[in-house]
């Protein structure tokens, strides 16, 4: 009864979506190769393993860290297809702990972005680590619009290098692959936008391992810097190698150690 007043509350000023956070992707392994996430280096202190259900059916994976109100990652398999781009963003009451003391949305607000957030932003975009054209139908595309799968991206990597590569890059890497996980992710950065709610990384990476048959494989890898329009291809083990330096946290793995680093 208390979630059901509460969602009530809710849906008349928010568009809700319909996660599950869960204690680990053991919901949803199939998003990760061989069923395995990212090592625990990457977990942030206040996190939520998120697997994004929409609409009766499991989409995507996402680590999402409630203090700086931006997701470490997202993963999916890339499956491209046509389709409009959805225009909604949706929060996830799930990731919040809901109660009759407080407003709802001000419960929410603690621990996730909310639309208003990303409004009026200077230089900015609401960049999505899942990108809805890496998606294969109208439900999936609406699936990847939460704000638990967005960050503060700079607006001319959103629409230059980063476009290109989640666009043409992907598809001609993507030739030759039957199944292609993706793990896109972030890095944190000093500075905020949101009077200070929501954390701008100071990097964007995103990394794919693809299964070709005949246990043949291969991946790939990217990172840029989110103060300007570039972006640097690298291998896999490369990336795994400049994320452990930038979070300086030990060792990250991004996959199963079948996927190959080099």
């Amino acid at each position: 009864m208390l979630l059901l007043l509460l969602l009530q509350v809710l849906a008349s000023c928010l568009w809700l979506g319909h996660s599950e956070v869960v204690p680990s992707f053991e919901s949803c392994p199939q998003f990760f190769f061989q069923g395995t996430p990212p090592n625990d280096v990457l977990n942030p202190n206040n996190p939520a393993w998120i697997c994004q259900h929409y609409n009766s059916e499991y989409h995507f994976a996402t680590l999402y860290n409630r203090d700086l109100r931006i997701p470490v990652y997202s993963a999916y398999i890339y499956e491209p297809g046509p389709g409009p781009r959805p225009h909604i963003s949706m929060i996830e009451p799930q990731v919040s702990v809901l109660s009759y003391r407080t407003s709802p949305s001000k419960e929410i607000k603690k621990s996730q972005a909310v639309s208003e957030d990303y409004t009026n932003l200077n230089g900015m975009h609401a960049g999505r680590l899942n990108p809805s054209a890496h998606q294969a139908n109208d439900i999936r595309k609406e699936a990847a619009f939460t704000l638990t799968n967005t960050v503060p991206q700079n607006a001319k990597l959103n629409v230059g290098h980063w476009r290109n590569y989640e666009q043409n890059t992907m598809a001609n890497k993507n030739n030759g692959c039957i199944t292609t996980y993706v793990v896109v992710g972030t890095v944190p950065g000093n500075s905020y936008i949101a009077r200070g709610r929501v954390n701008k990384p100071s990097y964007l990476w995103s990394s794919a391992c693809c299964e070709m048959g005949n246990n043949q494989m291969k991946a790939w890898a990217v990172i840029a810097g989110n103060e300007n329009n570039a972006l640097e291809s690298l291998r896999l083990g490369d990336l795994e190698d400049r994320l452990t330096e930038l979070y300086g946290m030990g060792k990250v793995s991004l996959f199963h150690g079948d996927c190959p680093r080099q």
